[in-house]
């Protein structure tokens, strides 16, 4: 168990964990010289972790770089000062970390009167009250002597084998820890230490340093320090590491599984502003504390026009460099002097959207993210979002491997298709929604054959995706209650007739069309071959284009659906031989000019068949899209 002490300056945390531990934290020349502790100090018995934090004010700082991670808060206060100011912000930091378990130590109590002790015990008492402390047991001690220290030992070990019976994090998910020191030690190197958050690691595990992505190898490890081979989540692990030199190391940077290297620059959460601050207002500038990193920040504010004190609301944070962070990271907040704190909160998703970030929809999956359990986390999400839930982002956010993940979608009889998961009434309604958008079709253009398919997947939700709306599409073609003409979706009863005159006079002008199917000619020329009037074979070809058996491919430019379904089949061949198709290659295959290539692939482009990418074109749909 990782315990941290927290208190105003000159309380007596560095002398009380000496007499817990017998260790001195106080370790830089500069402590022993001024008798305050300034960094981070660590400590250590057979089951307990000690975190000996600086109380000063101008010291928050590294103090919050110790605060995050720890399971057991040792609230100290001197009996003779009783709560100071340092004393409340620290225990405002507890409050905003999540940490619910912890303990008093009502200090010097062999320098005050028993009346002074008393009304300390009650200033405690009046302090803890509407905190999730305030159930915490106060132990009077007197470290110099040992008064009450074997009590306040035996309650610390009692909540340590407490901690290690009700939680299993160790071994969950990849490897993170959080680095607070790093230094060089003769005959091992490169050494960091900090508190693992998640997962487990052991002597010659390949790990990143992140957020640069440096690749390290763990030479060694020590765990409450003590040779280890191995450690877990909840320990204080210090590791010499191979391949990374100590200038390349900083306080803030995470060790993590290789799948866990995410740097982010900006992530969604949920904030709390502090009783006695001010309300946090849109763009606001502030210090951001998060494992053991301290970044500048703004706040844009997602939920509300601002967070008034006591309150909660979602927030999107933009940081001025890359972190490491994770959805269920919790942090602290300080002005933009780093003076003050003025809240905190949790992330809840590192991979925000660009866009319409602020919208019910948005707002709803925040509020599903925000459930600390994964399992009612995903199961919420999947039953707000029509689109479904991308499993890769939420799987990294919540620290999920595969095998958790996909025994969670089973557990909650999810919908999988491809890396999206959709509850099943919501696929149901998905279903309901796509024989819906194409009976409006039909009822709208009735002379039309049907909906193109990348057009219907529009009409049914423009944010499903393409995997997924065929996965969709599947079942009712497979069952008759979707018809399919050419590259036409239609419904099984809805006929289209031409007129008698168009279906003579188009089988006349088809084999024009026929004869050089990949470089048909335009309209004009078709006119000219014939003597018919230009614009009587323009409208009949319009005609031919809504009932199925033409596309316009460029202007003026018509070809028959079977040579758009064998151009299409032309266009996957070159996508599976050389990843996507070209102009040149497709003008050597037809035959043709480069010119009627790239009117060709640029059709394919704009009714979604292939995605243009820089001078490539990379396919999006089947050849099975166009018929036979």
């Amino acid at each position: 168990m990782i315990i941290g002490t927290a208190g105003h300056i000159d309380h007596g945390k560095t002398t009380l964990v000496k007499a817990l531990t017998g260790v001195d934290c106080d370790r830089l020349k500069e402590e022993k010289a001024r008798g305050i502790t300034l960094d981070l100090g660590y400590a250590y018995t057979s089951t307990l972790g000690f975190i000996d934090v600086p109380g000063h004010e101008k010291l928050i700082r590294n103090m919050l770089a110790g605060a995050t991670g720890i399971d057991f808060a040792l609230l100290v206060v001197a009996a003779d000062d009783g709560p100071m100011p340092q004393t409340r912000e620290h225990l405002e930091i507890i409050e905003l970390l999540g940490i619910r378990r912890g303990a008093v130590a009502l200090t010097k109590i062999d320098v005050v009167a028993v009346d002074r002790l008393e009304r300390a015990k009650t200033e405690v008492a009046a302090l803890l009250a509407a905190t999730a402390l305030a159930w915490a047991p106060v132990f009077p001690v007197a470290a110099t002597s040992g008064k009450g220290i074997a009590e306040l030992r035996a309650c610390l070990e009692q909540a340590a084998q407490a901690i290690a019976i009700s939680e299993s994090r160790a071994g969950e998910g990849g490897f993170r820890l959080a680095v607070d020191r790093c230094f060089t030690l003769a005959g091992a190197g490169t050494v960091v230490t900090g508190t693992a958050f998640a997962g487990s690691v052991r002597t010659g595990d390949s790990l990143l340093l992140s957020p640069p992505g440096k690749p390290v190898r763990v030479r060694s490890l020590r765990v409450q320090d003590a040779a280890a081979e191995s450690g877990q989540a909840g320990q204080r692990i210090a590791l010499a590491l191979a391949g990374v030199e100590k200038a390349e190391v900083a306080r803030g940077m995470w060790l993590v599984a290789p799948p866990l290297h995410a740097p982010v620059r900006r992530f969604d959460a949920s904030v709390r502003v502090l009783a006695g601050q001010p309300a946090l207002r849109h763009w606001t500038p502030v210090h951001l504390h998060l494992g053991a990193e301290d970044v500048p920040a703004r706040i844009a504010l997602l939920g509300a026009d601002e967070i008034a004190p006591g309150c909660e609301n979602r927030a999107q944070i933009s940081v001025d460099r890359d972190i490491g962070a994770l959805g269920g990271d919790r942090f602290i907040l300080r002005d933009a002097s780093a003076r003050h704190t003025i809240g905190g909160g949790v992330v809840l998703d590192i991979f925000p959207p660009s866009r319409r970030k602020r919208s019910p929809e948005r707002l709803a999956m925040l509020a599903a993210l925000a459930d600390p359990d994964p399992a009612m986390a995903l199961r919420l999400a999947a039953e707000q979002q029509a689109a479904g839930v991308a499993l890769a982002p939420f799987a990294l956010n919540r620290n999920l491997d595969g095998a958790a993940l996909g025994a969670l979608c089973r557990h909650l009889k999810l919908k999988v298709v491809g890396d999206t998961a959709f509850a099943p009434a919501r696929w149901l309604e998905l279903e309901e929604r796509l024989l819906a958008a194409l009976a409006a079709e039909h009822e709208r253009a009735p002379d039309l054959t049907g909906v193109e398919r990348d057009r219907l997947r529009r009409l049914t939700l423009p944010t499903l995706s393409r995997p997924a709306f065929d996965a969709l599409l599947a079942v009712p073609l497979g069952d008759g209650r979707i018809a399919q003409t050419n590259a036409w979706l239609h419904l099984p009863e809805h006929r289209v007739q031409l007129a008698a005159g168009d279906r003579d006079l188009w089988q006349t002008l088809k084999p024009l069309l026929d004869a050089e199917p990949c470089n048909p000619p335009r309209v004009r020329d078709v006119a000219r071959a014939t003597g018919i009037g230009e614009e009587t074979v323009r409208a009949l070809f319009k005609r031919i284009a809504r009932h199925g058996d033409a596309w316009p491919v460029a202007h003026d430019h018509y070809f028959t659906a079977a040579a758009v379904a064998g151009l299409a089949r032309r266009v996957a061949a070159l996508n599976a031989r050389d990843g996507c198709a070209r102009a040149a290659p497709l003008r050597d295959e037809i035959g043709g000019g480069r010119k009627i290539a790239i009117h060709i692939l640029e059709f394919f482009d704009r009714i979604g068949y292939t995605r243009r990418v820089r001078d490539t074109h990379v396919l999006r749909g089947t050849p099975e899209q166009f018929g036979s």
